[in-house]
């Protein structure tokens, strides 16, 4: 059975609460003190854990110095302030709970101007903006999958399959191993890569690509492990879902479709991008919701995919989009069009399904190991989450608001990505910002 403070409500969930520190109660942060989400800041030379709160950066190690965390809480920050976020990941679930719980509280208002953590504000806070973070934890593992019925579909259709589903694709979570050592946090520049590809006169070139584009994906970062040759149970799934981040990963389709025979390899390893702070299961509880219904006639879930309590409230309701700013659009002043507005609500697979078939065959997932969601494309045209489905692999341009064109993305295109939960009742929260810029190829 998971454990509650996985899945269920909580003192840390009420929205009524605020924050001495005072943009974290503005409507339009991502980081209330409901949300409380972690990261890695680097100050003063040193990298240790962090947490957003309104538009400031919580130092953890700096807070331990204060005084702010006892028994459990305590243990567990100290965890969190490594330089890497793996051993805060690998506790369990009580203890994860422990620490958030405890930040909560001292960053709670009572209502008087003398909160008493407030006094450590100028130790342990410095501003976001400015604020140089990192890769949240070391990735050991980066799994992709392919969970959109719809991105699936339109891509099977666009390759001119007779069955646009992969057989499987009903039965089981289909995936691909990806590289680790290219993934980057928010912000630096993805070099056009180059590569070999199929031209439409039939001759196979190589150079710098043209098809480039991005992948609107949510990420997730795997918390405790599991030992191999030790499947984790999908009744038992959450408590190994520590927290989600934003995910691009970013394609080169001219070199994907040429070379895909055993699955991705060059058209993916060069570049993804993930978002700086991680947003807890927990933080996210309120915005689980009912697995996407299968339509009628689709096969259930086999055995080791089937739970009731994952169909139930297995999936989250989180709004995620995808916003272009091409050097034109900067240099006159204008803002980044919004090309992309999806839900992770869609999937036909859960998160939960993604581990634990995952894990059905042995396999040992490790603390801090990135899955990803694969392009989280809806059914609606408004929903597709790559320029490959929005200019039908290039045939057709799409037109920004400035009215220059694109059929892929150019030299100078900026993407962000961005995410948000919200629900009646409940304190929105989001995840902040994914962002990556086209730079010519070496």
């Amino acid at each position: 059975m998971a454990d509650v403070t996985t899945t269920s409500l909580n003192a840390t969930h009420d929205a009524s609460v605020r924050s001495w520190v005072d943009s974290a109660n503005a409507d339009d942060t991502d980081f209330p003190i409901q949300n409380l989400p972690y990261g890695i800041l680097e100050r003063d030379g040193r990298r240790g854990g962090a947490v957003a709160i309104g538009d400031q950066v919580l130092d953890i190690g700096a807070a331990l110095d204060a005084g702010w965390f006892e028994g459990a809480a305590r243990r567990a920050a100290e965890a969190a302030s490594a330089p890497t976020l793996n051993a805060f990941m690998a506790l369990p679930p009580a203890d994860t709970h422990a620490l958030r719980a405890a930040l909560f509280d001292r960053l709670r208002a009572d209502g008087t101007s003398g909160d008493p953590a407030r006094a450590d504000a100028a130790k342990v806070l410095v501003p976001a903006a400015g604020a140089t973070l990192h890769l949240p934890c070391r990735i050991e593992g980066y799994t992709d999958f392919l969970t959109s019925i719809h991105h699936t579909e339109r891509h099977g259709k666009l390759k001119g399959l007779k069955d646009p589903l992969p057989p499987a694709f009903k039965y089981l979570p289909v995936a691909y191993h990806g590289r680790t050592s290219s993934i980057r946090v928010s912000g630096p520049d993805v070099v056009r890569p180059h590569g070999q590809w199929k031209a439409a006169d039939g001759s196979v070139q190589f150079g710098a690509i043209e098809a480039m584009d991005f992948e609107l994906e949510l990420g997730l970062f795997v918390g405790q492990g599991n030992a191999q040759a030790s499947p984790i149970p999908i009744d038992q799934v959450a408590d190994y879902l520590f927290g989600f981040c934003l995910l691009n990963d970013w394609s080169a389709k001219s070199i994907q479709w040429w070379e895909q025979v055993l699955g991705p390899f060059l058209g993916k390893n060069f570049h993804s991008s993930v978002s700086p702070w991680v947003v807890t299961a927990e933080a996210l509880a309120p915005f689980r919701t009912a697995a996407c219904a299968r339509p009628e006639g689709d096969p259930a879930p086999l055995p080791h995919l089937a739970s009731e309590a994952d169909q139930r409230q297995g999936a989250f309701d989180i709004q995620l989009e995808a916003w272009l700013s091409s050097d034109t659009m900067r240099s006159s002043g204008d803002g980044p069009a919004r090309i992309s507005q999806t839900n992770a609500k869609t999937l036909y697979w859960t998160f939960g399904q993604m581990v634990a078939h995952h894990t059905s065959n042995g396999c040992n997932l490790l603390p801090g190991d990135l899955i990803g969601s694969g392009t989280v494309s809806g059914e609606a045209r408004s929903s597709m989450a790559c320029m490959t489905e929005m200019t039908s692999a290039g045939a057709e341009a799409i037109t920004l608001p400035n009215g220059e064109t694109r059929k892929w993305l150019m030299d100078g295109d900026e993407i962000v990505l961005r995410g948000k939960a919200e629900k009646a009742g409940f304190r929105t929260i989001g995840f902040g910002e994914c962002r990556g810029r086209i730079a010519p190829a070496r």
